[in-house]
């Protein structure tokens, strides 16, 4: 990968992610979204700060939730536009499937179930406050991470319906669903990970982690999981029924000294990126073994970072604002 764009934006950069046309999208802790490509930028959440963001259903553009309690689709082309408001909360998560284009944000222990194409909103409450969303793949079920597991909805049916709950006690702050729809995971705050198998809710605890998983995702067509928590990427195998029940992970380029921050693995290939607490980012071929610095020098902590869907194009930002990107 060679060197192609670097800017600061003296920001905390919140999220950084690839919309379906392969463009890159930043959002910053103050506020704005950057499409890099273009050089536009817009001011989505105006005195406010951004907490949360993903790309829009429709693949054009990105959904972002702020600490103005506002929730706001920025596109390149028409700017921002805001699609919900809550006032006095945070929007500190959000889901978003394509299949059925609907969003999902947590209002600490309301989730919101947006659906574009009914145009209504549904509202789930839950016990205790919510910590993250995902949708399974077909957007048919809402998995939400909570206290002492997750509970799960159907996206779009009744609100009074009754969920059903995956359990295992404890707090769990991260959830991350395989593309296959056949395991859903959580990062836990005692660092670990635990893991249901959907079909019949046999669940597994995936621990030895040293730091709190802050960064979770599937990668190489869903048969490989990468997480954060570690001096390097560690890497859990899902190439049979039941997934990394009975397997080791793997832990990839180790660093003495230092703790992997956030990873992001190409959607179809065995190509691992990760970036660091110490600024550093590399690139790994896991068959291969072959591993790339793509910035070798320490600074500000890796904060956000993807792989185009092409995976020959690399973004990621720090804890200062500085945005990169690199390409093959």
């Amino acid at each position: 990968m060679t060197f192609a764009y670097q800017k600061p934006f003296d920001s905390y950069v919140v999220a950084a992610l690839f919309d379906a046309l392969d463009e890159p999208v930043v959002a910053l802790g103050d506020g704005r979204i950057v499409f890099p490509d273009s050089e536009k930028e817009f001011d989505a959440h105006p005195d406010a700060g951004i907490l949360s963001a993903v790309i829009h259903p429709t693949g054009l553009g990105v959904i972002t939730g702020g600490d103005d309690g506002r929730v706001v689709w920025t596109s390149k082309d028409a700017g921002p536009i805001e699609l919900a408001v809550h006032k006095g909360a945070w929007i500190d998560m959000i889901a978003a499937a394509p299949e059925g284009q609907v969003i999902a944000y947590a209002t600490a222990k309301k989730v919101h179930v947006l659906d574009l194409l009914k145009k209504e909103t549904k509202t789930f409450i839950h016990e205790h406050s919510v910590s993250d969303l995902v949708f399974d793949p077909k957007a048919r079920k809402l998995y939400c991470a909570t206290y002492n597991g997750v509970v799960v909805w159907f996206a779009r049916i009744d609100e009074k319906q009754k969920p059903s709950k995956l359990f295992w006690a404890g707090s769990h702050t991260k959830i991350a669903m395989a593309p296959s729809g056949e395991f859903v995971i959580t990062a836990m705050q005692e660092n670990a990970l635990h893991g249901w198998r959907l079909k019949d809710s046999k669940d597994m605890r995936m621990g030895g982690y040293p730091a709190k998983i802050k960064s979770l995702d599937f990668f190489a067509k869903g048969k490989l999981l990468a997480t954060s928590g570690a001096n390097g990427a560690v890497v859990w195998p899902f190439l049979r029924s039941n997934g990394p029940m009975g397997e080791e992970a793997s832990e990839i380029n180790p660093l003495e000294g230092s703790t992997v921050s956030v990873v992001a693995g190409a959607a179809e290939e065995t190509i691992l990126s990760a970036g660091t607490e110490d600024g550093r980012v590399w690139l790994a071929e896991l068959q291969s073994t072959h591993v790339e610095w793509i910035k070798g020098e320490k600074g500000s902590p890796i904060t956000a970072l993807a792989i185009s869907g092409e995976a020959n194009r690399i973004l990621f930002g720090d804890e200062e604002g500085v945005v990169y990107i690199f390409e093959a």
